[in-house]
Parts: C-alpha cells; sequence; structure tokens
C-alpha cells in the first residue's frame, strides 16, 4: 500500500513538472476564451436580420447590399462552430474567413445608409447600429484574448521539456486569428499634401 502511494505521489510529482498541469489550464483557457468569441459572433448575427429588416424599409433599392448581408450570415450559420474548431488550422480559417466577409458586408451596408438621411435618423436603426457597433468592440477584445490564451498555450506546447508531455498527450498547436486584410495593412497610407487647406 505504501509503495502505490510513493508511486502515485512520483508520478504525479514526474506530471507537474513536465508541464502536464500547465498545458491543462491553459488549454482551458483557450477554450474559454473561444467561447466568449463565439458569443461576440453570434450576437453580431443576432442583430443583422433586424438591421436587414430596417434598412429594407427605409432604402428597399439597395438590395444588392442587403442581399449580400445576408448571404454572408448565411454563410457564417453554415459554419459549424464547436470546441473542435480551434484544432482544425483549416476549419479555422474558413470560419474566420466567413467572419470577415460578413464584416465587410456590415460595412457596405452602413455605408450605403449614408444616402438616406431618414434612415440614419430612424430611431430603431440608430439603436440597431450603436449595437452592432459596440459588438464589434466586444469581439475586438474577445478575439484579442483568444490571441494571449493561444500565444501562452502554444509556447508551452513548442517549449522543452514540456513539449514532450505535449507530443506524448497528443497537445497540438492550436490556429489563431490573422490579420484578414493583411496587403492593405502592409500598404503605407497615401498622403496628399496638395489638397487645399479648408477655408476658417
Amino acid at each position: 500500500m505504501r509503495s502505490l502511494q510513493v508511486l502515485v505521489l512520483g508520478i504525479a510529482a514526474m506530471l507537474s513538472g513536465c508541464g502536464y498541469n500547465t498545458l491543462q489550464q491553459q488549454d482551458e483557457g483557450v477554450k474559454a476564451a473561444w467561447a466568449e468569441v463565439l458569443n461576440q459572433y453570434q450576437r453580431r448575427a443576432d442583430l443583422i436580420p433586424n438591421l436587414v429588416a430596417t434598412v429594407k424599409g427605409f432604402a428597399a433599392q439597395e438590395q444588392q447590399v442587403l442581399i449580400g448581408v445576408t448571404e454572408a450570415r448565411a454563410k457564417v450559420g453554415s459554419i459549424q462552430a464547436t470546441p473542435a474548431l480551434i484544432n482544425d488550422a483549416q476549419a479555422f480559417q474558413k470560419f474566420q474567413a466567413a467572419q470577415g466577409q460578413l464584416s465587410q458586408a456590415l460595412k457596405s451596408l452602413f455605408a450605403v445608409t449614408e444616402n438616406y438621411p431618414q434612415l440614419k435618423s430612424d430611431a430603431n436603426f440608430r439603436d440597431l447600429q450603436a449595437q452592432i457597433e459596440g459588438t464589434e468592440n466586444r469581439i475586438t477584445v474577445a478575439r484579442n484574448r483568444y490571441i494571449d490564451s493561444v500565444r501562452s498555450y502554444n509556447i508551452t506546447v513548442r517549449s522543452f521539456p514540456s513539449n514532450l508531455t505535449a507530443m506524448m498527450f497528443k497537445h497540438e498547436v492550436k490556429p489563431s486569428f490573422t490579420v484578414e486584410n493583411e496587403a492593405a495593412v502592409s500598404k503605407a497610407p497615401a498622403v496628399d499634401f496638395s489638397a487645399p487647406a479648408p477655408a476658417r
């Protein structure tokens, strides 16, 4: 009995010293951060039908933009956002691309609404716009937390000696969010100083 206790304590000490517990804690942290990302994306998706209906009431002729938003939302909804998604780089990339398309479609929709003063003054539209903008901010915060969680986890998975434990228990590097439009971000903004200064 005594030798069994010593063996159990020895295994527990070995596992804690080789990063096993850290891997478990960080894996749970990644899952929690991912759940918050999904929660915010779902909140945005839930607001879109009301937004589209409101815009349609004032700007029915903007069919192409409205269809673009509806189709982008449908594409996002067709992707199974399961916890396993964060262990599959290809599925994760597809999910990120779909969310990026929805973000672009919403930007197009809000750009179009600038042409409709009555729509912009509608209280329901203003409320929906504020909620979506607030949700976009929450999405950014949730994504940043997820990126931080994944970074810590991936460092543990790739560092010695915890990488040996990671291999033994099949912990692999997890995918993270990337810049959605890397080409546009890496290009320096055009600055034109030749434009006349505004009259004072």
